[in-house]
């Protein structure tokens, strides 16, 4: 499909040659004029994916329950920076704030804090939150220092990848070319030193496809930096996997359907799972204290999400019955989004282990 920023891509390409999949991954979502989350807003039955928030109340409201108990186990400091990547509709902080609220001084203490880089997104965040002072940054930088609580839900499975695939000769880097009017994956003409990969895939036969994400241990770096200075605890929740291994995650989704991962660029989400244990890995490198990760099923249960949705359902018709039983079966079901998506808690190198880490090993 032809799309304004493919017309722009053919010629950087035709100019300079294939790119990195992570350039192209970075231009198809964050092109100042036609990137795919610049200028619309995703989410719902209209837009492209649906994510946890949008699902239920229940998920936010945990969250916003979990944010509450660390403040109060980390002495409820205030101002206290609470800080969400990516926050979609706002959705989620609405939940968690108004659950939240059942805790004492919580809501006075916190100020809000959105990396957000939409426009269109950031509209919607200001009339879900309507009534509430937000300050929006590009990155956790800018956020004023203290104390924080940081949300990621979904944030960083978009943050750029790169691909390398095993030859004969060894890993060539995955790049992406111009084909026609359209675009093809090609390998890098040179072979990369043995080391150059992480020993996790030092095993891998050839024709094996291994992701990188500079970008995001980038984000992490940053973020544990922040909480070891300055204390508090965040939450990253996402799909993906526990251990790194190989493997070619990288989709793309249009009108909630997978869709060719180069064939739109600008016009279709682009996402690859979350190496879950190298983002732990920069964390603790770092200083922070890393719990989990722990399926996003366990950790939902073990906050209380049975009781949450027996309490909803107590003043629900038999239709919202339904509907919430469902709700909590995807959020919580193993062949759902309670296996496939992970939850880890980086923290504050004295901070308590957090609710909901008390887990003995975790699957994928």
């Amino acid at each position: 499909m032809s799309t304004p920023l493919a017309a722009e891509l053919q010629r950087l390409i035709r100019l300079e040659g294939p790119i990195p999949l992570s350039r192209f991954m970075a231009e198809a979502l964050g092109h100042p004029r036609h990137g795919y989350y610049i200028n619309r807003d995703p989410l719902g039955t209209a837009g492209d994916f649906t994510t946890a928030p949008e699902i239920s109340q229940m998920f936010g409201e945990l969250v916003g329950l979990w944010c509450a108990d660390v403040w109060q186990r980390i002495g409820a400091p205030a101002p206290l920076r609470l800080v969400e990547f990516g926050p979609g509709r706002g959705t989620l902080m609405a939940d968690a704030l108004r659950a939240a609220a059942v805790l004492p001084g919580f809501v006075e203490a916190v100020t809000i804090h959105l990396i957000e880089t939409s426009l269109a997104l950031r509209q919607r965040q200001q009339a879900t939150l309507t009534g509430r002072a937000l300050h929006w940054h590009a990155t956790i930088d800018e956020v004023p220092t203290g104390p924080a609580l940081v949300v990621a839900n979904e944030f960083f499975d978009a943050l750029p990848v790169r691909q390398f695939q095993r030859a004969e000769a060894g890993w060539h880097e995955r790049l992406v070319a111009a084909s026609g009017d359209g675009f093809a994956f090609t390998l890098g003409p040179d072979p990369l030193p043995p080391t150059a990969l992480p020993p996790a895939f030092a095993a891998a036969a050839v024709g094996d496809i291994a992701e990188l994400a500079p970008a995001r241990e980038a984000v992490m770096q940053q973020l544990a930096e922040r909480l070891v200075a300055d204390g508090g605890a965040a939450l990253v929740i996402d799909y993906g996997h526990a251990q790194s291994r190989p493997g070619d995650s990288l989709q793309a989704v249009r009108d909630h359907a997978f869709a060719p991962v180069l064939a739109a660029p600008g016009e279709a989400d682009l996402t690859a799972h979350v190496d879950f244990q190298a983002l732990a890995a920069v964390a603790a490198a770092a200083g922070a204290g890393v719990h989990g990760p722990c399926p996003q099923g366990r950790f939902l249960k073990r906050l209380g999400i049975d009781a949450r949705a027996a309490g909803l359902k107590a003043k629900a018709t038999a239709r919202q019955r339904d509907d919430i039983d469902a709700a909590v079966a995807r959020l919580t079901g193993a062949a759902e989004m309670g296996g496939l998506f992970k939850v880890l808690a980086v923290t504050g190198p004295d901070v308590p282990t957090p609710a909901g880490f008390a887990c003995d090993g975790v699957e994928g």
